[in-house]
């Protein structure tokens, strides 16, 4: 599955953050938070109580755009601007 890429200018810096899910085996949609090309922060979120869902593919692809969002948001409250 494929996951999301963005670049965010915030007070003059740039920030790239990395969404994507970790697959089968270890059941989390992970995103890291660059900048400068050195990691800020991670998030992850699992989802192994949804694994027998039927519709855990759309369910996985919320949760990537929900995280990814969120972070987003994150970034441009000024939330990491202690980093």
């Amino acid at each position: 599955m494929a996951g999301n890429n963005t670049d965010i200018e915030h007070n003059g810096f740039m920030f790239h953050v990395q969404t994507q899910d970790h697959g089968a085996n270890v059941h989390y949609v992970e995103s890291i938070v660059y900048k400068s090309g050195k990691v800020l922060a991670s998030r992850r979120t699992y989802y192994t109580n949804i694994l027998r869902s039927s519709i855990l593919h759309d369910k996985i692809k919320e949760i990537i755009e929900e995280q990814h969002e969120g972070i987003l948001k994150d970034i441009s409250e000024g939330k990491f601007d202690q980093l």
